[in-house]
């Protein structure tokens, strides 16, 4: 039966002292918790009749926990009671975060509340202030619950094991409905497509609340390697070093990450920890956010001398309604392709000539689909494109999940798309690219692309330009969007840049900068700039798994919410926003 409880129960019965889940919480002075394969399968049964004692199956419950072990026990005894499981971030210490976790609780109808003992104070203050009614907050490592008392419920394929709140990069976070066999299917594809086998240990530092460290690393851990290790994220993002020392000593052969993580460690890991390091029997996938040439370059190049083989880092495309992994191919140094730009604005996909006027852009291919199939659309006709032509990516098989939570509308229009011809039920993903030689190639979000003057361009590359060619913006994050036109905003369309920058630099050389950067759109993509808002690091807002939310970015800009250091702003566009509720800045110039 291809359903989780049964995958689960076999490897604790067979493999029973294995370690099933391991926590590192400080690299630096090793600290480790473990909980071998029948101590899950205990806490998980323990837990689990907790829970089949107050909820039925099918009931939603909220997984709020601190970096730890926990999660993976709770996780599995929602699937041990039926129950379906909602992960989510603790509440944040911002206002827009602690709202969007009330919004998934609330869409999810959750009856329970499951966290640790170390958070549950801080729990239940969210709960309280936001109004959950009806939800039960329980610490699972108090020790309640009987695990003989707990009984196997009925399971099948179909039945849901997760809701995956999607990051919102474009819009509210919607449930997507996973189910036991779309988990399994994918899990599956993922070790075929790697090529790793139950010897394999998974590993990393990606909150288990995210898919890519839930699905893309946990659950092929316990179910088809030999365990998963767990790092905190915050040890990470203090000396990503940590990341890399746990993959060597702790044996690690295949962990993930999204690209900044791998632009982290070639920023700031030093010649000196380098030289520890031995990253031979790694495979890393590198996904959930755009894959950047450079970075898959730089990484590859700066770590050959730990070891790390040309072919360790992997591109793969993915997303939440999709379980997770669509594409990626394994046994080969990344695909690094000279598109041509011009014919990307003319949605072509093809290799960069000797002739080419504009300058080009290099592309990481993505790999083959993994099981699933992809048509390249025109997402206005419903056209199916050939091979070359850059559409709307959309899929089917499997792994394509049931659709949204009590969405009918948004289930409709994204999981049951039909071609021009009739084929279909697709997934419309809202991704772009195309194929080209087997491989799949993104090159944007369909929302974000940028329509000026009958060119498509698209913000990711616009962003990546001016970190390159502004060294005062390295390590940053940018978003590029577009005002006037169909917007109520009474001005030509033209080109608003925001993005981070440190705060020691003085007024005078911030408005250098941002002269520079209106220079350099201008030059390298000849667009309008209009504005240039200079913030804060941490000011652009991005999902849980670093995508960039420019059209949450966009609003902030048009309502004058940015708290910017300096914003460059053109008269005519700071006329035509005088009708929206924008507040003045002491700093625009």
């Amino acid at each position: 039966m291809r359903e989780l409880i049964t995958k689960l129960r076999e490897r604790a019965a067979s493999n029973a002292q294995q370690p099933a889940v391991t926590f590192v919480s400080e690299f630096s002075d090793i600290r480790s918790t473990v909980r071998d394969r029948a101590e899950l399968d205990l806490h998980s049964r323990r837990i689990a009749s907790w829970l089949q004692e107050r909820f039925a199956p099918g009931d939603r419950a909220l997984l709020l926990y601190s970096p730890g072990i926990e999660f993976t026990t709770a996780f599995c005894a929602c699937v041990y009671a039926g129950v379906i499981a909602v992960p989510a971030p603790l509440p944040g210490r911002y206002r827009h975060e602690r709202r969007r976790l009330a919004a998934i609780a609330r869409d999810a109808g959750v009856r329970a509340v499951l966290t640790q003992r170390t958070d549950l104070a801080g729990v239940e203050k969210w709960v309280a202030e936001e109004g959950i009614v009806g939800a039960v907050c329980h610490p699972t490592d108090a020790g309640d619950g009987a695990p003989d008392a707990w009984t196997a419920p009925e399971v099948s394929p179909q039945t849901l094991a997760l809701l995956q709140y999607t990051s919102g990069s474009t819009g509210d976070p919607k449930g997507v409905m996973v189910t036991h066999g779309n988990l399994i299917a994918n899990v599956e594809r993922m070790v075929d497509a790697f090529g790793n086998d139950s010897g394999t240990t998974y590993g990393g530092w990606i909150p288990l609340y995210h898919d890519m460290g839930l699905i893309g690393l946990m659950l092929p851990g316990l179910l088809s390697g030999n365990g998963y290790v767990q790092m905190d994220p915050m040890s990470f993002l203090r000396r990503p070093y940590h990341w890399l020392r746990m993959l060597d000593v702790c044996d690690v052969g295949f962990t993930a990450a999204p690209d900044f993580g791998y632009e982290m460690c070639v920023r700031r890991v030093t010649d000196e920890q380098l030289a520890t390091l031995d990253l031979s029997r790694v495979k890393a996938g590198n996904g959930s956010e755009p894959v950047r040439a450079d970075v898959v370059a730089a990484f590859t190049d700066r770590f050959a001398a730990a070891g790390l083989r040309s072919d360790a880092l992997i591109p793969v495309y993915g997303l939440a309604e999709a379980t997770l992994m669509a594409s990626g191919t394994t046994g080969r140094p990344p695909l690094l392709t000279t598109a041509d730009a011009a014919a990307l604005e003319n949605r072509e996909l093809r290799p960069a000539t000797g002739t080419a006027t504009a300058q080009p852009r290099v592309l990481v291919g993505c790999g083959a689909p993994t099981g699933s199939g992809v048509l390249i659309v025109d997402p206005g006709t419903g056209d199916a494109l050939p091979d070359g032509r850059i559409g709307e990516i959309w899929l089917d098989g499997p792994c394509v999940a049931a659709g949204y939570w009590e969405n009918e509308a948004a289930t409709a229009a994204t999981f049951r798309a039909y071609t021009s011809d009739g084929r279909g039920p697709f997934l419309r993903t809202g991704d772009l690219g195309g194929l080209l030689d087997g491989d799949l190639y993104i090159t944007g979000r369909r929302k974000d692309v940028l329509v000026l003057h009958g060119r498509n361009l698209h913000p990711a590359d616009i962003e990546y330009e001016l970190r390159s060619q502004h060294e005062e913006l390295a390590g940053m994050n940018g978003a590029v969007f577009m005002v006037g036109g169909d917007d109520g905003v009474d001005t030509a369309p033209a080109i608003v840049a925001v993005h981070e920058i440190r705060a020691h630099w003085g007024a005078d050389r911030l408005g250098q900068i941002a002269v520079g950067m209106k220079q350099t759109m201008a030059r390298e993509f000849g667009v309008p700039v209009a504005a240039v808002a200079l913030v804060r690091p941490g000011g652009v807002r991005r999902t849980t798994s670093g995508k960039v939310q420019r059209s949450a970015m966009r609003a902030l800009y048009l309502a004058g919410d940015l708290d910017t250091l300096h914003l460059s702003e053109d008269p005519l566009l700071t006329a035509a926003l005088a009708g929206h509720p924008r507040r003045p800045n002491k700093l625009a110039g």
